[in-house]
């Protein structure tokens, strides 16, 4: 077997399978293996598309049970992993933690472990990389003034983001004691096609679609900086390809939004996009209802890419007015058909 194959961990998930789908257009030639254990989050519907790549392989596993990353490493010649594989869900993990741990860090000391085995014993340990992608939560909560750099202490408020920052200390770990060739990513909010239901956008897009009620967190001034997801992936690739080992990477939208504005925007997009007929709503805003606050609702997330834009080169395309409109667009697309 002479095809060398990047590793794809939560390939059928929200990020990973835009990236995959971006990564096997811009390169049609290279050998991707995708693996995801197709929970609640991940779907191959994601990655349908794809089936005609030569190249591309999906297999179903869990990144977590050694005996199964063993073989993988055994049966494909892996020369890098990039890895999405994560529980995401930050109510999910308030309820239990328990799959957050399993995932985020044991699964990710097992894909550390076993790709240093792996290729120290093939001699190429410093060759290879490892890329974590870890998010702008692990940094805690802002006021109303400042920014995240890459040298901010972690300060996680809820067990998914203590699970994250779990994982990158590993993975900062294994590249002090062991010279593996790792980076780490840490994105603001993604939104855009493919994002499971729960999150935020998609549940406002599909409550107001349904005429429900669209539930806002507290008082709807928690702030998110939002990146549009095909930004993001053009952000990975140049970190995998061009960062420096051992360094990590913001990677930010620039699109600070409260809560309650992001939802007001995009019912005035639904307004446009699907308009109410007459005797119904005047807006989809009508729908918005405030909730009980989420605990531990960290009140903003700013993060300062000036490293990466500085040094790779990269800058986000996708505006919030043209990201947020193709996103409604994908949604009514897979949700305003008869079926539904």
């Amino acid at each position: 077997m002479n095809k060398r194959y990047l590793l794809v961990t939560g390939g059928a998930g929200f990020i990973g399978s835009n990236f995959i789908n971006y990564y096997c257009k811009k390169y049609p030639d290279a050998a991707l293996l995708n693996v995801d254990k197709l929970t609640y989050a991940g779907s191959l519907s994601n990655v349908s598309n794809l089936e005609h790549y030569e190249n591309y392989q999906f297999v179903q596993g869990d990144i977590a049970d050694a005996a199964f990353v063993d073989r993988l490493f055994n049966d494909y010649p892996i020369d890098g992993v990039i890895n999405f594989a994560a529980e995401s869900h930050v109510d999910r993990s308030i309820e239990d933690a328990r799959s957050f741990i399993e995932t985020n860090v044991l699964g990710t000391q097992v894909l550390l472990q076993t790709a240093k085995r792996d290729w120290e014993m093939r001699g190429k340990l410093k060759e290879n990389r490892f890329h974590q992608i870890s998010t702008d939560e692990v940094y805690g909560s802002l006021d109303t003034d400042g920014k995240f750099h890459e040298h901010t202490p972690y300060d996680p408020r809820n067990p998914y983001s203590a699970s994250k920052a779990g994982a990158n200390l590993l993975v900062k770990s294994f590249g002090h004691t062991y010279g593996m060739n790792i980076v780490i990513s840490s994105s603001s909010n993604n939104y855009g096609p493919r994002q499971h239901e729960e999150k935020l956008i998609p549940t406002i897009i599909s409550n107001a679609l349904k005429q429900q009620p669209i539930p806002i967190y507290g008082d709807g001034e928690n702030i998110r900086d939002w990146l549009y997801v095909e930004d993001h992936c053009r952000a990975l690739d140049f970190i995998y390809h061009g960062g420096q080992a051992m360094e990590s990477y913001n990677v930010g939208g620039g699109n600070e939004l409260k809560n309650i504005e992001l939802a007001g925007e995009i019912c005035e997009i639904l307004d446009q996009t699907c308009p109410q007929e007459k005797g119904e709503l005047n807006s989809y805003k009508e729908l918005i209802t405030f909730t009980e606050d989420r605990l531990g609702h960290d009140r903003r997330y700013a993060v300062d890419d000036t490293k990466l834009r500085n040094s790779l080169g990269w800058q986000p395309e996708v505006t919030i007015e043209q990201g947020l409109q193709e996103t409604v667009n994908w949604y009514v697309r897979q949700w305003a058909q008869p079926s539904r």
